[in-house]
């Protein structure tokens, strides 16, 4: 019992990290396909009236499970001539938190770069 109680609570802890970073790498998961789907859809869209928007809307419904009011779409192109580059990136915030106390935060971010077709 008294082994027990001194590793129970380190055990906890290292379940609760792999539970968090768990959480977190499916979060990069999807902010990176996020960023690729909004990239493909700009590389299709010079014709369309917002470019811009249809890229932002395509990065948003590829990441629908994460809380979009956090979920930043970024979408830069010098011009949306056919052969240009265009950018999506996107980044999402984090937060490992063990126990109530927070063990690393910052900003998840995944950009893509396609050509204008």
């Amino acid at each position: 019992m008294v082994e027990f109680a001194l590793v129970a609570p380190l055990l906890l802890v290292i379940v609760f990290a792999v539970i968090q970073f768990g959480i977190l790498y499916n979060n990069y998961v999807t902010i990176t396909d996020a960023a690729r789907a909004g990239a493909r859809k700009a590389a299709v869209s010079r014709l369309a009236p917002n470019p811009v928007g249809a890229a932002q809307t395509a990065a948003r419904a590829s990441a629908a499970g994460l809380d979009q009011a956090k979920l930043t779409v970024l979408v830069s192109a010098s011009s949306w001539e056919h052969g240009t580059d265009v950018r999506v990136e996107t980044r999402y915030p984090y937060n490992i938190k063990l126990l109530g106390w927070v063990a690393a935060s910052g900003s998840l971010k995944s950009a893509t770069t396609e050509r204008v077709e």
